[in-house]
């Protein structure tokens, strides 16, 4: 799973209904983000906001679909 901010890629380590974990967390305003997730030869894309950004300082990100 891999989350598209801008020209940025985040690695993420789980998906939960409202949240993500990231393996490497940046400082980032609140936003709108992309979402892709691929298992095997398929591959999912979902448009997301992070309502409250995402902090170095915290691997859980609060998501909403946009």
């Amino acid at each position: 799973m891999r989350l598209i901010l801008g020209s940025d890629h985040v690695l993420v380590a789980q998906m939960g209904p409202d949240f993500l974990l990231v393996d490497h967390p940046s400082d980032y305003p609140p936003s709108e983000a992309h979402l892709f997730l691929q298992v095997d030869q398929s591959t999912s894309h979902w448009k997301i906001r992070l309502p409250e950004g995402m902090s170095s300082a915290s691997t859980r990100v609060a998501i909403e679909l946009a």
